[in-house]
């Protein structure tokens, strides 16, 4: 069993930064794939980043450019750094762990979930 707990959520203007970090309070993801997902409200949860177990990162077109996924396997933690947020970027993100392989980009591959934290950029 996995149990994840993100943080770093808050309120920030646009054009500001703030740094998700998701760790594990229970069990280890240092051997599995990360990904961050977002959902805004009455919107589906979409994919925004992922790191597979060996380092290897990718991103959604809306955040390329913009966002950084990376891991710290000794803290058993993984990070997105969000640079130059928009209004758009707004959702409760949200950190999973996909323990067997697949598709990096789809949600229901994923295996274990994050409460959750809420980014909220203002215009």
């Amino acid at each position: 069993q996995v149990q994840l707990v993100e943080s770093g959520g808050g309120l920030v203007q646009a054009g500001g930064s703030l740094r998700l970090s998701c760790a594990a309070s229970k069990g280890s993801f240092s051997g599995y794939d990360m990904g961050w997902f977002r959902q805004a409200p009455g919107k589906e949860r979409e994919f925004v980043a992922a790191i597979t177990w060996s380092g290897g990162t990718y991103y959604a077109d809306s955040v390329k450019g913009r966002f950084t996924i990376s891991r710290d396997n000794a803290k058993n933690t993984v990070y997105l750094q969000m640079n130059s947020l928009k209004p758009e970027d707004t959702a409760a993100y949200y950190c999973a762990v996909k323990a067997y392989s697949g598709n990096l980009y789809r949600t229901n591959l994923y295996d274990y979930w994050g409460q959750g934290t809420q980014v909220t950029v203002s215009s």
